[in-house]
C-alpha cells in the first residue's frame, strides 16, 4: 500500500495518527522501453506497442504493482480515449478518498545514489481532479518516500516528503503537459521542470530513488476534493553513473530549522564521502549574512558513500529578509583540494519570518490525563515552547484529571469539538499539529498594546502579587479587558488520575514525540507534565472595565493580580501569563513572568545555570547550550526513565558559550532525563528522543 499523507513534519505526525488506512502510497509514470548499458541506464515508453484496453504489467516487463501482482484492480489499462502521442497512455482514476486501487510500481534497476537522474512523463490532469505520484528511496518498496507530488484540482502542484513541502508550482488542468525532475545525487540538487521551464529546485534530505509509483488520490488533507482522473504518457528515465574520485568530499545538505528573525538556530551540513578513500579530517565553514564559523574536523572513519552529520558549535542569528547560507568543505584528508570541487559548496536560503515588537501568541489547548489522543497535544506543546521561547505563552487547560481547573475547563470545553484540541489568540478550534501555522500567521500583527510586569511573593501567607502596566500603542474604544493565568512546569503526581492513557503505545498509530515508545497507561512515575494550568483570574473574559472606554496611545494602566499559591504547587516552575482579551473575544497580546525569580533557592529546573536544551524532541542531535561567565567544572549524565546511566562526560573546567552535543541516532525512542552539573549545582531537562 503505496500512500503517504502530505508533508509538514508536525501534520504528518497527526495524519498517521488519525488516517491509519492512508498507507504510504505514491505515484509517478515512465514508458516501457528498457536498456541497461556498463555507465548508462535508460528506460522510454509510449504505450503505443500495446493492445489497448490491456492491462499494462501483463504487457510490459519492467512495470508492474504495489503488490506485485501484475493485471487486475491494482494495474492499470491501456487507452485510447486522449494521449500526448496518439493512438495510446494509459488513464489513473478513483472516487475514494484514500485512493486507488490502482497501483502502478516502475523499478530503476536498483537504489540510485550517485550520478545523474532524469524522470519525466506527459500528464494531463482531468477537470475538477488531481493527480499523484511519487519516488521511492529503497530497495525494498514502501519503506522511504523520496519524493512526492500532489496536483490539485485548482491547478496547485506542490512536492515534498516526510521533512516538508520542498517546492510549490502550477500547472494548467485538462491540458497535455511534459514534467521532468533532474536529480544531481551527487550535489544533491533536484531540479523541477514543466514544459522544459523550470519552476525550481531544492536540495532533498532523502537524496537517493529507486522506484517510480503512481496512485490516483487526491489528498484531502493537501487541500484535493477526493476525485483523481488523469492520463500519462511518454514516461521516460536516465542514470549516468558517477566514478568516485579517489579523495572526495562533498556538501550534501544544509539544515537550519525555521525561525523568526531575531532568533538564534544551529547550522548543520550533511558530509558525504563520494571518493573511495575513507575520509578522517577536513575543514568547514558557513558563511551567513557577513559572519563566517571556520571549523576543522579530525578523528572520522568515514568509508566511501557514508555520510556525516555536522553541526557548527556557532549559532547564526536570523535576520530579516531572504539571505543564503553558504557552506564549504575543504582540505579533506589535509590534502587541499580534493577531486571534485563542483560538490564542496553548498547554499541554503532562509527568509525567516519577522516577529511584530512586543508581539506574544497565546496556545491553550484542551486535554487530560483520560484522553489516549492528548499526548499529541503534549509533544506539539512542548515543540512550540522550545522553537519560539519568548514569543510563545502555552497553556494545558486539563479536564477530567486532577490538574483541572473548573472554571477554565468550562470556558474552554464551549469552544472545542474534543480532545486533544487548541486555540491559538482564541481562534477557531485546531489539533495541536496546526499551532505553528496559527502562531506564524499570528506574530507578524502588530499588537494594540504591551505589558511591562513585576511580582512579589509573601511566603509567610503564600501570596502572589503581580503588577502590570499595559500600554497602548494605538488609540482604540471598545469592551477590551485583562486577565492572568498562572501556569507550572514539570508537575508529577502519584495517584491513577495521573497515568496518562496512550494511544501511540506500540508504535502502530506512528510517531508521536517517544510516546509510542511507552505503555498504555504512562504511568504517573514517568510523568512529567507541562504548562499546566493552575488558576486564572477574575475569569476567562477578564476584568470588566480595566481600561476606560476611549483610549489614546500610549495611554498606560495598572492592573493588580492576586493568588494564593497552592502548597502542593512549585512556584519555581510557574509562570504568570497575562492576556489582553480584544473586544471580539480573541487574545490581542500577551506576557510572561518567570516567577521562579520571586522565590529564595533554587532546583534543577529553576537553578542559576544558564543553559538550555534543543532541539527537542531530537532525531539524531540534541545539545545542551550553556553560558558560564567564569571559569567551570561542568559535567552531564543521561539517564532512561529506569535510572540507566545512557551516556556521561565530564567537561572538565569551560568559560563563555558552549555547545556540549548529544547524539541520540542509536539510542531508542522515547523519554530521557539530561542532568547537568556546573560547580557542583544540578539542572534537569527532559529529552525526547524520536
Amino acid at each position: 500500500m503505496p500512500f503517504l499523507g502530505f508533508y509538514a513534519y508536525f501534520n504528518l505526525l497527526i495524519l498517521i495518527a488519525q488516517i491509519s488506512f492512508m498507507k504510504k502510497r505514491s505515484t509517478l509514470l515512465f514508458l516501457s522501453l528498457f536498456t541497461v548499458g556498463s555507465l548508462f541506464a535508460q528506460f522510454t515508453d509510449n504505450f503505443d506497442s500495446y493492445t489497448a484496453g490491456g492491462y499494462l504489467g501483463i504487457q510490459s516487463g519492467p512495470w508492474t504493482t504495489w503488490s506485485g501482482a501484475q493485471g487486475g484492480a491494482e494495474d492499470v489499462q491501456i487507452t485510447t480515449a486522449d494521449a500526448n502521442s496518439a493512438p495510446n497512455s494509459v488513464l489513473f482514476t478513483s472516487t475514494a478518498a484514500a485512493g486507488g486501487p490502482q497501483d502502478v510500481v516502475l523499478p530503476f534497476g536498483g537504489v540510485r545514489t550517485t550520478g545523474q537522474f532524469s524522470i519525466g512523463m506527459a500528464i494531463k490532469v482531468q477537470t475538477n481532479k488531481g493527480a499523484y505520484f511519487n519516488l521511492q528511496a529503497d530497495a525494498t518498496i514502501g519503506q522511504t518516500w523520496a519524493l512526492e507530488c500532489q496536483m490539485l484540482q485548482n491547478g496547485n502542484m506542490t512536492f515534498g516528503n516526510t521533512n516538508g513541502q520542498l517546492l510549490a508550482t502550477t500547472y494548467t488542468p485538462n491540458t497535455w503537459f511534459d514534467i521532468r525532475i533532474d536529480i544531481d545525487l551527487n550535489a544533491n540538487n533536484w531540479e523541477v521542470f514543466i514544459n522544459n521551464v523550470s519552476q525550481g529546485s531544492f536540495s532533498n534530505p532523502i537524496n537517493r530513488v529507486s522506484f517510480l509509483n503512481i496512485y490516483p488520490v487526491n489528498q484531502t488533507a493537501a487541500g484535493g476534493n477526493g476525485q483523481s482522473g488523469f492520463y500519462v504518457d511518454d514516461v521516460f528515465y536516465t542514470h549516468t553513473p558517477y566514478t568516485l574520485p579517489a579523495v572526495n568530499g562533498a556538501v550534501t545538505l544544509v539544515s537550519v530549522p525555521s525561525g523568526l528573525a531575531t532568533q538564534q538556530r544551529n547550522v548543520s551540513a550533511s558530509i558525504r564521502n563520494l571518493g573511495t578513500t575513507t575520509i578522517t579530517s577536513f575543514d568547514i565553514n558557513y558563511n551567513y549574512n557577513g559572519n563566517n564559523s571556520n571549523q576543522s574536523v579530525t578523528g572520522l572513519n568515514l568509508a566511501s558513500l557514508a555520510t556525516y552529520q555536522y553541526t557548527f558549535p556557532t549559532q547564526i542569528t536570523l535576520v530579516a529578509g531572504s539571505n543564503p547560507v553558504t557552506v564549504t568543505i575543504s582540505n579533506v584528508n589535509g590534502a587541499g583540494a580534493d577531486g571534485d570541487a563542483n560538490d564542496n559548496v553548498k547554499v541554503l536560503t532562509i527568509n525567516p519570518v519577522v516577529p511584530a515588537a512586543g508581539k506574544m501568541v497565546v496556545g491553550e489547548e484542551g486535554t487530560g490525563t483520560w484522553c489516549g489522543w492528548c499526548p499529541r497535544g503534549a509533544v506539539f506543546m512542548d515543540m512550540m515552547a522550545s522553537k519560539y521561547d519568548g514569543f510563545w505563552a502555552g497553556i494545558a487547560v486539563h479536564n477530567g484529571d486532577p490538574m483541572v481547573v473548573s472554571d477554565y475547563d468550562a470556558a474552554i470545553g464551549g469552544l472545542i469539538g474534543g480532545y486533544p484540541s487548541a486555540l491559538v489568540d482564541r481562534g477557531t478550534d485546531i489539533d495541536p499539529s496546526q499551532m505553528e501555522a496559527a502562531f506564524l500567521s499570528r506574530v507578524v500583527l502588530a499588537p494594540a498594546a504591551t505589558f511591562a510586569m513585576n511580582g512579589s511573593f509573601n511566603s509567610s501567607n503564600s501570596q502572589l502579587t503581580v503588577n502590570v502596566t499595559t500600554t497602548f500603542q494605538t488609540a482604540t474604544s471598545g469592551d477590551w479587558r485583562i486577565l492572568m493565568v498562572l501556569t507550572e512546569d514539570d508537575v508529577t503526581g502519584t495517584g491513577s488520575g495521573y497515568n496518562q492513557t496512550n494511544y501511540y503505545a506500540g508504535g502502530s498509530n506512528g510517531v508521536m514525540g517517544g510516546y509510542e515508545a511507552l505503555a498504555n497507561p504512562v504511568p504517573a512515575a514517568q510523568m512529567h507534565y507541562e504548562h499546566v494550568a493552575r488558576d486564572i483570574e477574575p475569569s476567562f473574559t477578564g476584568i470588566q472595565n480595566a481600561f476606560t472606554a476611549s483610549i489614546a496611545q500610549n495611554d498606560a494602566f495598572n492592573n493588580t493580580f492576586n493568588f494564593t499559591i497552592n502548597a502542593a504547587w512549585e512556584l519555581n516552575h510557574m509562570h504568570a501569563i497575562v492576556i489582553l482579551r480584544h473586544p471580539n473575544g480573541s487574545i490581542e497580546n500577551a506576557g510572561m513572568l518567570d516567577l521562579s525569580s520571586l522565590v529564595t533557592g533554587v532546583d534543577d529546573n529553576a537553578s542559576s545555570v544558564n543553559a538550555r536544551l534543543y532541539p527537542n524532541p531530537a532525531a539524531d542531535l540534541s545539545q545542551v547550550e550553556i553560558n558560564l561567565d567564569v571559569n567551570s567544572t561542568v559535567s552531564m549524565e543521561v539517564y532512561d526513565l529506569q535510572g540507566k546511566v545512557i551516556a556521561t562526560r565530564d567537561y572538565g573546567v569551560l568559560n563563555g558559550k558552549q555547545l556540549l552535543p548529544i547524539h541520540t541516532s542509536a539510542w531508542e525512542q522515547g523519554v530521557y532525563l539530561v542532568r547537568l552539573t556546573v560547580n557542583g549545582e544540578v539542572k534537569s531537562f527532559r529529552l525526547i528522543v524520536q
